[in-house]
């Protein structure tokens, strides 16, 4: 006997409807994808974070030897 428990209240899963179990599986799919997504936006965050610090250690600083045009 599965339980499973939605908004404060425990269902036995083999009770419920074929559509209940087949909404219930969707729901846990979107979760795991949503967290999945999260954790990638995070790895791309960081890398982002990376890219963005390597153009800045890339750019002239004050005091380099900087070539103007007249």
């Amino acid at each position: 006997m599965a339980m499973i428990n939605i908004d404060g209240t425990e269902y036995d899963v083999d009770m419920l409807s074929d559509e209940a179990k087949n909404q219930i599986a969707t729901l846990q799919f979107v979760d795991a994808e949503l967290q999945r997504l999260n954790a990638q936006a995070a790895v791309l965050q960081t890398a982002r974070l990376a890219y963005a610090k390597a153009v800045q250690e890339a750019l002239p600083k004050s005091g380099d030897d900087i070539i103007t045009f007249s």
